[in-house]
């Protein structure tokens, strides 16, 4: 590498989770050479409501920035999450718990699932969520990690869990980190954008005070208003809106409950759904609706009326359009965050989609002479997983037999993508799917969901009718089992975190 055309001056435009995680892995991953300064302005504040998250981030705390699990989860007020409580989204009663990690165990070249579904099918299995740890495990208040004496290929080998945590504590604690590596904060309110004059580069940031922050390569995480990206850059934005209607959140803290179930909660209501994030301290929650078929004020009254306890505040509204930015690297900008796209938090997938973000702009790292080879494949490479998560998001809306309220007779009768509308097909003729390329959602997890929202396959995969049918039934039972007598010996939930994890006062 030419050291001459090193970038050696980076500049973060806005805190929060994005930023500072980009912060520390950035200062983690180049060096003392490297001059890294985040600006952010205490006066704007962050979005920053309880979060819930993907197992992905144990890799990005633990094996990219080195930090210890039991020190992050007590420094967040942290839980753990297994997988999210689907209630009334396909019918009005109706349950089930998308949950993390493998079902059963693979045989051959087929899934578990397969073999399920012949028994299933005629009535000799129950539900699919009998067949995987973590959703047997989040009903009934259980955790341990994965047995490290079990076989490799044992479901219970690897339990893949995430957290919830407190988004604010989490920002306080990797700027901590950052800093102890080197990154430099500096308060301050941005007030202009100074572009280099033949090719719109930025070239600095000027603050409220007239100081001048200058940078080579500039991380945007200003949040939905996208200062350096969109303002300034004029990058455009692709709207979703039509496929994922709901434009508002309604966000509100209540007082703890006794029992911390290990799992977030998602309720279906009549114009979206509420949240339920449960942490030490306090539990998150909040509604996400559509503007068109519920007033603010409606919204607040439910969210308001389905807590668990004591409101710790009044509820703070949220305005969002779904989608992603034309570009998320756009000259000599990477947008991380909400400042490059936003997806609702159905999935818990906006802190993975920054680290996401963070790991691909390490790996197509540019010089200074900013290779358009680079930008063009970090972007496609974001497009492509912005719209798989998109068709995961849109199949939860659209699969349903709800009618009961306009806003869910549009998702049921709306029109999807071509992609969601194949594998929906593929999936209901005989229980297929087949992963995309680096989709980010693995073949449980649309298995989970795609039943879970009454997509029932009319058939089996063929190769099922060569195992014996004796053999078929030990085999599916046996996993049953196994499952069942490997949960009941596991400690509770609150008997883990007391024992380990539990938050200083």
């Amino acid at each position: 590498m030419d050291k001459h055309k090193r970038i050696s001056n980076i500049t973060v435009v806005g805190g929060g989770s994005a930023g500072w995680m980009a912060a520390a892995a950035l200062a983690t991953y180049l060096g003392k050479d490297t001059s890294i300064r985040l600006v952010e302005s205490e006066e704007i504040g962050i979005v920053g409501v309880g979060e819930a998250s993907v197992p992905h981030i144990r890799q990005f705390n633990g094996q990219m920035l080195g930090i210890d699990e039991a020190e992050f989860v007590k420094r967040t007020q942290g839980t753990v999450k297994l997988g999210i409580e689907f209630k009334d989204w396909s019918r009005i009663g109706d349950s089930y718990i998308h949950g993390f990690g493998a079902i059963g165990r693979s045989l051959g070249p087929l899934p578990f699932h397969q073999f399920w579904l012949k028994l299933f099918l005629s009535g000799r299995a129950v539900p699919i969520g009998a067949y995987s740890p973590q959703t047997i495990m989040a009903p009934r208040g259980r955790f341990a990690p994965g047995d490290r004496n079990a076989p490799p290929n044992s479901p219970l080998a690897d339990i893949a869990y995430a957290y919830h945590f407190d988004a604010g504590l989490y920002a306080r604690f990797l700027r901590e980190l950052a800093e102890q590596r080197g990154v430099q904060r500096i308060e301050g309110k941005i007030v202009g954008v100074n572009q280099r004059a033949a090719d719109g580069f930025i070239e600095s940031v000027t603050l409220e005070n007239g100081q001048t922050v200058d940078g080579e390569l500039f991380i945007d995480c200003s949040g939905f208003r996208g200062l350096l990206i969109e303002q300034t850059l004029k990058t455009g934005y692709v709207d979703w809106s039509h496929w994922l209607p709901c434009d508002r959140a309604m966000a509100v803290p209540c007082e703890s409950v006794d029992r911390i179930t290990p799992y977030t909660s998602s309720t279906a209501r009549a114009a979206g759904w509420q949240w339920r994030i449960p942490l030490q301290h306090r539990t998150g929650n909040g509604y996400v609706y559509s503007s068109r078929y519920i007033s603010d004020d409606e919204a607040a009254a439910t969210l308001l009326a389905n807590l668990d306890g004591k409101a710790l505040a009044d509820p703070r509204a949220l305005r969002f359009t779904t989608g992603m930015r034309k570009k998320f690297w756009n000259r000599n900008v990477v947008a991380l965050g909400l400042a490059s796209g936003f997806l609702e938090p159905l999935e818990s997938t906006s802190i993975y989609l920054a680290q996401s973000g963070i790991t691909r702009l390490l790996a197509l790292f540019p010089q200074s002479d900013f290779d358009p080879l680079l930008s063009e494949r970090f972007n496609s490479e974001s497009a492509f997983e912005y719209e798989r998560v998109r068709d995961f998001l849109i199949l939860h809306y659209h699969a349903t037999e709800r009618n009961d309220t306009p806003f869910w007779d549009y998702c049921r009768t709306m029109s999807v993508p071509d992609t969601l509308r194949d594998a929906m097909a593929m999936f209901r003729a005989d229980g297929r799917y087949f992963r995309n390329g680096e989709d980010f959602f693995a073949l449980p997890s649309w298995v989970q969901v795609m039943l879970g929202q009454r997509i029932i396959p009319q058939s089996y995969h063929p190769i099922v009718d060569n195992m014996p049918e004796g053999k078929l039934l030990d085999y599916v039972d046996g996993m049953r089992a196994t499952l069942e007598h490997a949960v009941a010996s596991m400690p509770t939930h609150d008997e883990w975190i007391a024992r380990y994890w539990k938050a200083a006062p």
